[in-house]
């Protein structure tokens, strides 16, 4: 993965390159997404901006992450809370695992699953172009041992 100030300045350049203006807030906007390691929606953005630009409105946020995504600098997920959540998209392929109490996002990767994908879809005469892979489910809690009890 790269760097922050990487990060900032690819998305900074996918921007001007589509002709649009580097103003502070979107570069406020654009450091805030570099520095995120988990997966924030708008609202949560513009909470972090905002500590650092009380003159940023909420929409100039959605307008940000539009353009980004229109860009290709960044990928949305919709997980089945409805609400729209954010990562770079110059990260390596990756699934998702969502902790539906806390909402955790997780990401993994599995080999034995792209394996397997590409199995299935050979099998029904496709070759996988793209796909994205979303598990959702609650942590295990461990199992207490009953005193007295031993192993069958």
């Amino acid at each position: 993965m790269k760097g922050i100030d990487q990060r900032v300045a690819a998305f900074e350049l996918q921007l001007r390159k589509a002709g649009l203006r580097m103003t502070q807030q979107r570069r406020l906007i654009l450091r805030v997404l570099a520095e995120a390691n988990d997966h924030p929606d708008a609202k949560g953005i513009f909470t972090r901006a905002f500590v650092h630009d009380p003159t940023l409105s909420l929409s100039t946020v959605y307008r940000t992450m539009k353009l980004l995504e229109t860009q290709g600098a960044i990928e949305r997920h919709a997980f089945e809370d409805g609400v729209s959540r954010y990562e770079h998209a110059d990260q390596q392929h990756h699934d998702h695992l969502i902790d539906v109490e806390t909402g955790q996002v997780v990401e993994f990767s599995s080999p034995e699953i792209e394996e397997l994908q590409a199995k299935i879809a050979a099998k029904l005469g496709y070759e996988i172009v793209r796909h994205r892979l979303e598990l959702y489910g609650r942590k295990v809690k461990p199992q207490r041992r009953k005193p007295g009890k031993k192993d069958a």
